[in-house]
């Protein structure tokens, strides 16, 4: 069994800064590619790939959060980050961590685990 646990949302205002956390935990044996997602208000049935980033520091960025937003990830720890400056009203939303996991017991293939949720409200 894995479990994602993010951290790290909170309310801000225009212009500040936020960090969130997701921690990738259970009888895993490898994480591969993992990233951020994001359910703005009113739009459940939308997922947006935010973030992501591949076991070996390859990055990708929507377009609206390029220069702003930067994804990291500690491949010792299983753990992803999201270090979002220059916030605006239009990042918030419900944000998701998913993580690709090789868990032990599983013939060796992969498969998508997503968090909870950390919710980021930006007021203007």
């Amino acid at each position: 069994q894995v479990q994602l646990v993010e951290s790290g949302g909170g309310l801000v205002q225009a212009g500040e800064s936020l960090r969130l956390s997701c921690v990738a935990s259970g009888s895993i044996f490898r994480v591969n590619v993992m990233g951020w997602y994001r359910q703005a208000p009113g739009k459940q049935r939308d997922e947006v790939a935010v973030a992501t980033i591949t076991r070996d520091g390859s990055t990708n960025y929507v377009d609206s959060v390029k220069g702003r937003f930067t994804i990291s990830r500690d491949n010792a720890k299983n753990t992803v980050h999201l270090q979002m400056n220059s916030l605006k009203p239009e990042d918030t939303a419900v944000y998701y961590c998913k993580a690709d996991v090789v868990a032990f017991g599983s013939s060796w293939s992969s498969q998508v685990y997503r968090g909870q949720g950390t919710q980021v409200t930006v007021s203007s």
